[in-house]
């Protein structure tokens, strides 16, 4: 019997191995330090003068760079320091203003023949690149109350509509709703009616009444509140996304933690003032008509203006406490200039079930005016003494609400329309952005907070490919010392592993993290081991006796089953952790997972391929070295 490949076979195996060989080689150009400059909106352009104006900056901060270059759409400025990011970050957004958004960033450094064939190193996550790390509650509460208040609205508009006279309907501080009659008939009619149109609600009479006085108290089911709650999680989810990803943040990890966290990840990031800003920044509209000056009291609400200006002039102004129209019914939103004023405007899309409620509203209400509310969600920081005489940080949120425009209705209005009031384009450009991207259906609270510098992120990575090294210099060792020639065998098929895991997880656009290297150090380990299995069976089968080509051909045919078993295990283990985890967890299923596909096939395929190569040939083999 003879250990032979067909000719195919041996060339198959040495394609594979220089096509891994070249998908792994970008992973050790080590990308440039690096700022990118992009527009605040969409239609805002990077060409020549923006870029003149960048360098302009970096030349009067004595910041050494090199490589600048724009695309129409974004800058990217490489830097000879990593200590110098922050600096020309700084130095950058100070001198294009608040229309540009300036980012960290990574510049790649591969040659551009690997580009060409779609060689790209691996993304580099938050542990090894340097960045921000944010764990934000949101406030569900707070949904639940603003869907109470709206469903309010639409029980007093019904019964209106129906001719149900009703005393009072208003929202309790346990989220209920409690509507209030003068006879048991109008109440009971009330139910019969709400009960088609609002089947998640229950509706409940007190066990005791007064004669003049009959009401029911509207509460959520638990499915409901439950869907209210998922809803604002996956709402907030969303609009995080869409506003880091406009914002021009490279590879953000934006995902839910248990029922009502969220995480954010920011690598490349640097500075977490901006980060909370980008991230944190909750902008909303609310549309309301002005208040009647007879309007009964509890029926509307004095609201100051934003802009002070208007504030000094025309003075507070009073609005119906009922609402229109909230930004979360924005379709779609872009800043313009506005010739008629010289000032800037958004105009403004709504979606259909807005759009009908802004046209119901206006066009029984032309000459009156309508205020639109601009709402912001903010921090209070302060600092108290505790107990201890220490002084702590205590952070409180608040809400802001304040008036950007009051204008007179001239006609009926439809899906789309325009704002105006705004200060300055930034302004303008801002809220189109926050409105475009989607409004948090529910505020957020930063609950932890860390930063992850560049010098300790690449000296996270000195130590990752440190480790790797030793392992596979250790494990070397040792295969060379116990199995000679087989052990050099496994040797070079364990070097070829490493590059095709790495150049797999390149294929694929995975994100490198410390543990994903952790996995990788495994996936070496697990290699070594089908390699020993495969040689303790020949060198078991030599003793019993078989010749030395049996013995290589049974040791790799009749190892395989166990080899097999063994990692299917594994790889059931890291799909677990892959689909249970949450970043760095995933990181580590991923490579753990993929290393055992490569690491099956090196140590079966490649190591027999060179074993039949220096012994396949021999027909009266006596002796091999293993």
């Amino acid at each position: 019997m003879l250990n032979r490949y067909p000719l195919w076979k041996y060339i198959l195996l040495l394609i594979t191995t220089i096509l891994s060989l070249v998908y792994a080689v970008p992973n050790f150009y080590y990308p440039d330090p690096a700022v990118q400059v992009s527009g605040n909106s969409s239609g805002t352009v990077i060409d020549a003068p923006v870029l003149a104006k960048v360098e302009s900056a970096l030349k009067d901060a004595k910041i050494e760079y090199f490589g600048a270059e724009a695309n129409g759409k974004a800058a990217l400025i490489r830097l000879r320091k990593d200590d110098d990011q922050m600096n020309a970050r700084r130095r950058i957004q100070q001198s294009l203003g608040d229309d540009y958004v300036v980012a960290l960033n990574r510049a790649s450094t591969t040659p551009k023949w690997l580009q060409s064939l779609g060689a790209a190193p691996m993304k580099l996550g938050l542990d090894l690149a340097g960045g921000v790390h944010f764990l934000l509650e949101v406030d569900t509460g707070f949904a639940l109350e603003k869907r109470q208040s709206i469903t309010a609205d639409d029980f007093k508009e019904k019964l209106r509509k129906e001719k149900i006279r009703y005393t009072s309907i208003n929202n309790t501080p346990n989220n209920a709703i409690v509507a209030r009659f003068k006879t048991a008939e109008y109440r009971d009619q009330a139910i019969a009616e709400l009960r088609k149109t609002s089947p998640q609600y229950l509706f409940n009479k007190p066990a005791t009444e007064n004669a003049d006085e009959f009401s029911f108290i509207a509460t959520l089911s638990e499915a409901a509140v439950k869907e209210i709650e998922d809803y604002a999680i996956s709402q907030n989810l969303q609009t995080l996304r869409n506003r880091v990803n406009e914002l021009g943040v490279s590879e953000p990890i934006v995902q839910k933690q248990g029922r009502n966290r969220i995480i954010v990840e920011l690598a490349g990031v640097q500075d977490p003032a901006e980060a909370k800003r980008v991230i944190g920044k909750t902008a909303n509209l609310e549309f309301h008509m002005e208040a009647l000056p007879d309007a009964m009291i509890s029926s509307k609400e004095q609201f100051n203006w934003r802009n002070e200006n208007e504030q000094a002039r025309r003075g507070p102004a009073w609005l119906e406490k009922q609402i229109i129209v909230t930004g979360d019914q924005v379709s779609d939103a872009r800043s313009s200039f506005d010739s008629e004023t010289s000032g800037q405007q958004v105009n403004i899309t709504l979606d259909s079930s807005g759009g009908v409620k802004m046209n119901h509203a206006t066009k029984n209400s032309i000459g009156r005016k309508m205020g639109i509310l601009f709402i912001e969600y903010k921090n209070h920081t302060e600092f108290v003494t505790n107990e201890q005489g220490e002084q702590i940080e205590k952070n409180t949120q608040y809400i802001e609400r304040k008036i950007i425009s009051l204008a007179t209705v001239q006609s009926a209005l439809g899906y789309s329309f325009r704002i105006t009031g705004l200060d300055a384009p930034g302004e303008a450009s801002e809220l189109a952005l926050l409105l475009r991207a989607g409004a948090l259906a529910a505020p957020m609270h930063f609950v932890e907070e860390r930063t992850i510098g560049p010098s300790l992120g690449a000296e996270n990575i000195k130590k990752g490919v440190k480790s790797c090294l030793w392992g596979l210099a250790v494990v070397s060792i040792f295969m060379l010392a116990v199995y000679r020639v087989f052990g050099l065998f496994a040797n070079v098929a364990l070097t070829i592993n490493l590059f095709m895991l790495i150049s797999v997880l390149s294929l694929f656009g995975a994100t490198m993290t410390l543990p994903g290297i952790a996995g990788i150090v495994l996936t070496l380990g697990i290699a070594v081991d089908a390699n020993v299995l495969i040689y303790s069976r020949i060198r078991e089968e030599i003793r019993n006796g078989m010749s030395a080509q049996q013995a290589i051909h049974i040791g790799y045919e009749r190892a395989f089953i166990t080899i097999l078993d063994a990692n299917v295990t594994t790889f059931i283990m890291g799909v677990i952790l892959f689909a249970i985890g949450t970043g760095a967890v995933k990181g580590f299923a991923i490579s753990l997972c993929i290393g055992l596909v490569t690491s099956m096939f090196t140590s079966i395929m490649i190591s027999r391929a060179l074993a039949n190569m220096v012994y396949g040939k021999r027909k009266n083999l006596q002796h091999v070295s293993v």
